[in-house]
């Protein structure tokens, strides 16, 4: 029996690589539904390529024009995922991928776990801001979730179902981007090109500055907390250049466990929808000298100040997450439009989180979906007054 999936974010790099890894399994494969926001070409070779029958297509130019061209094509069009009922009434997906970025993912993501066996999820924000929510949902339904982002894969890979009172301490490793040996004085120069110019991965413009700046491994320590449940105090980021080692979980019986694996997301997402060794994936051979000098660092706060904001979040699920997300999203927009420089990002994030009427959502539980996005807009405005 065909195996049906899902992909939420389809012309992403995400949901590119899902698409390459199994083109040469459709026979066991139906992909019941594809969701982009506007690159409608890329989307039009792949409901070829896979015969798709279903597409949500965001943006309403992107709608108009994709219906012109479908016009006598069997097919179904949508415009939102409120119609996502509609699609799956009949078919429930056995996995389905959430690739899309940003807080636009949140919404689908809530709407579409009760349709599914099992949901892989490459989302930060979604997790970062809506966890409680997602978690509801997934406890409801009694759907099986899967992290996709290297790190947490890796995690959710070495614990193996293991209680967290057998677990003394998660290490996520973090390469230090670009500047991780360039020298403190100059950072105030630094430029947007050098920022954009990843030693190790090829990601899109907004997650290679988190990366420069690490608020990516803050982001990703937020995502550990809530997946799994840990407090802050038991998660750690290692500075570890090469990026082989994605994860170190250290357990109450003396043993360590470290996950390795090619700086390729082709990996974990891999292993997210194939398991039990079904297939089989080609990799690099085992890169021994990199293993004979891991070259793991402590981070330097004075490098990457950023990294302090992780002592000032509160252990229960809050809105404070929702400011710290939408605050360095609107910084990192800032920059990249030459608005700001580098250092100006972290620098107005901790100052800006700060605020007293900031302060206040760390005591406050998410609602619901529309309470997260009203204050992700709040927020991103209130950075743009403040800078502009």
């Amino acid at each position: 029996m065909k195996k049906k999936i899902a992909i939420l974010g389809s012309t992403g790099s995400i949901g590119r690589t899902f698409l390459k890894i199994i083109k040469k399994d459709t026979h066991n494969n139906e992909i019941l539904l594809l969701t982009v926001n506007k690159n409608i070409n890329l989307l039009l070779k792949q409901i070829k390529i896979f015969n798709v029958k279903n597409i949500i297509i965001k943006d309403k130019k992107s709608f108009q024009s994709i219906c012109k061209k479908l016009k006598n094509k069997k097919i179904n069009v949508y415009n939102n995922f409120d119609d996502i009922e509609k699609i799956f009434k009949s078919n429930k997906a056995d996995y389905i991928l959430n690739a899309i970025s940003g807080l636009d993912g949140l919404k689908p993501t809530i709407e579409i776990i009760k349709f599914t066996k099992k949901i892989a999820i490459a989302n930060k924000e979604s997790i970062i801001c809506g966890w409680s929510l997602i978690k509801k949902e997934l406890l409801k339904h009694k759907v099986k979730f899967i992290p996709i982002d290297s790190e947490h894969f890796s995690i959710w890979s070495l614990i193996n179902g293991n209680k967290n009172k057998n677990i003394e301490k998660v290490f996520i490793t973090a390469s230090g981007g670009p500047f991780i040996d360039y020298p403190l004085a100059k950072f105030k120069d630094i430029t947007i090109k050098q920022a954009l110019k990843h030693p190790n991965w090829k990601m899109g413009n907004k997650i290679t500055i988190d990366s420069a700046t690490l608020m990516n491994k803050v982001f990703e320590v937020i995502e550990a907390k809530k997946i799994f449940d840990y407090k802050y105090d038991k998660i750690e980021i290692l500075i570890h250049p090469k990026s082989y080692v994605h994860a170190i979980v250290k357990f109450k019986n003396g043993l360590t466990k470290i996950l390795i694996h090619d700086t390729n997301m082709t990996i974990p997402i891999f292993n997210s929808f194939y398991s039990n060794f079904e297939k089989k994936i080609k990799t690099n051979k085992l890169d021994l000298n990199i293993l004979n000098n891991l070259n793991f660092k402590k981070v330097n706060p004075s490098k990457f100040p950023i990294v302090k904001i992780l002592l000032d979040l509160p252990e229960s699920n809050s809105l404070f997450e929702t400011i710290i997300v939408s605050a360095n999203d609107k910084l990192v927009e800032l920059f990249l439009s030459k608005k700001i420089k580098f250092t100006e990002i972290s620098r107005l994030l901790i100052k800006i989180i700060k605020f007293s009427e900031f302060k206040k959502y760390k005591r406050i539980k998410p609602k619901n979906i529309d309470q997260i996005l009203k204050l992700s807009e709040y927020v991103s405005l209130k950075v743009n007054t403040l800078v502009i």
